[in-house]
Parts: structure tokens; C-alpha cells; sequence
């Protein structure tokens, strides 16, 4: 019995940098995935070991299951989603430890220890394969790990008891929103690990897919009603998030009274980019309209983020090459480098975009074509599920 779990990458249309200082932003899910597939060996495989592979940067780790009980003599699962304890973080991070990770990639550290913590706190000792492959760009800002926590969230509530599933359904299929609920909860956990502080967007983002607007630590999930589609350019400049977000800081000390004009600006545009993305669509015509409007308040958006002092030299060459063809460009997320949005409305040639993109391309930068704010977290299911043995139950 073998489940498949995708669960998408996140930007932020609106709002960036602002939502610490009170505004609202938008954040939308897009359909670049990481990909968790995880099975269970059968008896006649005569596997005792807990494996996982991460396939794009061609590692794998294993654990047998005997040095996991050793580590964990008091496991008991599964257990409520709750925080991993300092003292269980050091038991896990000796096993990671043990895998003797190459210096090049110490960085997936803290995602081989999301990994077993959610598993053992869910299915304790067992033996099982977990496989991993994304087409999400590592720390660019997309929601990679949020997009990672969520999809491994996801196989392995969907090969537990803790959730009902149904076996018989062919191709992907979507959970219910109790079941929802847990995987973003267990998500965040794994977030919590890896990021420390997280916020809890690109998580609940990644589950729940769709748009959801954040203001002062409350979220409202939106539902889009137009089809929108980006071209993500990856700047591929590493950013300090914190660093940058603190700069901001620093500026709104510097000059206060400017700094918050641009923060209520900025809680206006995600204000209204979210009306427009709600409000019904009647014909292309209206399509166009609303495309029209977004593409000026990216566009305001992306000065205002000049104003915050967090654009950089490739920001803006992505900037000035997009213009020449009359489209609107801004950053997302922390800025300093990392990923760039481009509105591709619906008329646009397809030519066009191939010129765009060869030409970032030339400049050394990487572009994916992703549409916008469509399905969470989804799952799959193959083989035939031995009913006891794996732990699911039929609905």
C-alpha cells in the first residue's frame, strides 16, 4: 500500500513586509508541487528500517527501527499534534546526526528532523519509505518547507488511523476539513522545527490551497473567481529575511510618519486586490477588467516596496526587461533577491511569453509558469491496502 501526497508552493500577491506593521496581505497557492509518496514493506520484504529519499539532491537516510526504539523507548503514538519537546529535538537531531549529511546540504538538516518527528509522532516504530521530489526552488521564498511539512503531513496522516479515507477513489482526491485541519496542524509542527517562528501563512496556504488575506495575525481563506496565471522569475540572489524585515524596522524608526503612510497604501491595495479576486466574473470582458486592475496594483505595490528599501539590482533588471513588454512586475516575499512576479493576463501571446522568458533567461535568471490559487493539499492512493495491517480505515 503506497500514498501520494502533493501539496503546492505559495506567494504573496500583496502585502509583503507591511502585514509586520499592522496590513493586510494576500498569499495564493500556486501549482508548483513537492511531491511525498510513502509505503509501507510487506512482510516478504523483510524491511526494518525507516527510510527517506530526497530524489533532487540524490540523498537518502535510513534508520533501522531498532536504533529509532532505542532512541525513543517511551514512544507512544499516535499522539495530538503538539510541539516538539527540546529534549526530543536532541534525541532526533543525534539521528540525523548519525547520516553524516554532506556539508553542502547540512541546510535539508532541519527537514530530515521535521520528517522524524511527524513520523514517529504519528505511526511511532514502524517501518516505512518515504520519497521526495518538488518543483518548488529551495529557499527562494515560494514555500518550500511549508509545501514539504504539509505534503509529509498528509501520506502519512492518510496511511494512519486517524483519519478516513477512502481507498476505492481513482487519481487525486481532497481531504475533508477535519482532516484538513490536522494536516495543517501536524504542518505547522514540522514548520516550527525548521523555521522556529513561523507564521503560519505558507502552511495553512499550502493546505488549504486558494487565496487566504492575513491581517494582525488573523486569517480569512478567499475563494478566487477568475483564473490568474504568473510567470515566477527566480532572481536566484539568496535574501536574510530577518535581516530585511529588521531594516524595514529601522526605516519606520527613522521616519515614522512616511512609513506609515506607506503601510496603510499598502493594507489598501491588499484590501482591494482581495474584492477583485472575489467579485464575480461576468464575461472575458470582465476578466480583462479586473486583470487590468491587478496589474496597477502590483505595480504600486512593487514601489512601495522600493519605498521599504527592499528591492535589489535583479528585482529590478527583471523589472526594467518585463516593461518593454508592457507587464507588471513585483517581488514576493522578503525581497533582497528571491522570487518575482509577472501578471500574465489571459490575451497574452504565447510568443510573448516566450520572448519574455529568453530573455530573463539570459540574464541568468530561472522562470516557471504557474497558475494561481488553485487546490491544496491532495493524495492518492496505490496498491492494494491490507486493511489492519496499514493502519487506514475503509469509509
Amino acid at each position: 500500500m503506497e500514498v501520494r501526497a502533493r501539496a503546492p508552493g505559495k506567494i504573496i500577491v500583496a502585502g509583503e513586509h507591511a502585514v509586520v506593521h499592522g496590513s493586510a496581505a494576500v498569499a495564493a497557492s500556486i501549482d508548483l508541487y513537492t511531491y511525498v509518496s510513502l509505503r509501507f514493506p510487506t512482510p516478504a520484504d523483510n524491511d526494518e528500517t525507516l527510510s527517506l529519499q530526497l530524489k533532487d539532491v540524490s540523498l537518502e537516510f535510513s534508520w533501522p527501527i531498532a536504533r529509532i526504539k532505542e532512541a525513543f523507548p517511551n514512544l507512544e503514538n499516535p499522539i495530538p499534534p503538539s510541539s516538539c519537546s527540546l529534549e526530543t529535538l536532541k534525541l532526533i537531531a543525534s539521528l540525523v546526526d548519525e547520516q553524516n549529511i554532506p556539508e553542502a546540504n547540512i541546510g535539508l538538516a532541519a527537514g530530515v528532523t521535521a520528517f522524524l518527528w511527524l513520523f514517529t509522532s504519528i505511526h511511532g516504530c514502524k517501518p516505512a519509505k518515504a520519497v521526495v521530489n518538488s518543483e518548488l526552488p529551495l529557499g527562494s521564498g515560494l514555500g518550500s518547507s511549508a509545501a514539504l511539512c504539509v505534503a509529509l503531513s498528509a501520506a502519512i496522516l492518510a496511511l494512519s488511523d486517524s483519519v478516513t479515507m477512502d481507498f476505492s477513489h481513482q487519481g487525486w482526491q481532497v481531504f475533508g476539513e477535519n482532516e484538513l485541519e490536522l494536516v495543517n496542524k501536524w504542518a505547522f509542527e514540522g514548520e516550527k522545527i525548521i523555521h522556529g517562528k513561523p507564521s503560519g501563512i505558507d502552511n495553512t496556504v499550502s493546505t488549504y490551497g486558494n487565496m487566504i488575506k492575513f491581517k494582525s495575525g488573523d486569517l480569512t481563506r478567499l475563494k478566487t473567481n477568475m483564473p490568474l496565471k504568473m510567470l515566477i522569475t527566480n532572481t536566484k540572489v539568496g535574501r536574510n529575511t530577518k535581516a530585511l524585515v529588521a531594516s524595514v524596522s529601522e526605516r519606520t524608526l527613522r521616519h515614522p510618519t512616511a512609513m506609515a503612510s506607506v503601510f496603510t497604501a499598502v493594507d489598501s491595495i491588499s484590501n482591494e486586490v482581495a474584492a477583485i479576486i472575489q467579485s464575480p466574473v461576468s464575461d472575458d470582458l470582465a476578466i480583462t477588467e479586473k486583470e487590468e486592475k491587478l496589474a496597477e496594483l502590483m505595480e504600486m505595490n512593487q514601489g512601495l516596496l522600493q519605498c521599504m528599501g527592499v528591492s535589489h539590482a535583479s528585482i529590478e533588471t527583471i523589472l526594467r526587461t518585463t516593461l518593454k513588454y508592457k507587464l507588471s512586475t513585483k517581488l514576493t516575499g522578503a525581497g533582497g533577491g528571491g522570487c518575482v512576479l509577472t501578471l500574465l493576463p489571459t490575451l497574452l501571446s504565447g510568443i510573448v511569453v516566450d520572448k519574455v522568458i529568453a530573455d530573463l533567461e539570459t540574464c541568468g535568471f530561472q522562470c516557471l509558469l504557474a497558475g494561481i490559487g488553485g487546490n491544496g493539499v491532495e493524495f492518492s492512493y496505490s496498491g492494494i491496502p491490507d486493511i489492519g495491517a496499514n493502519g487506514g480505515n475503509l469509509s
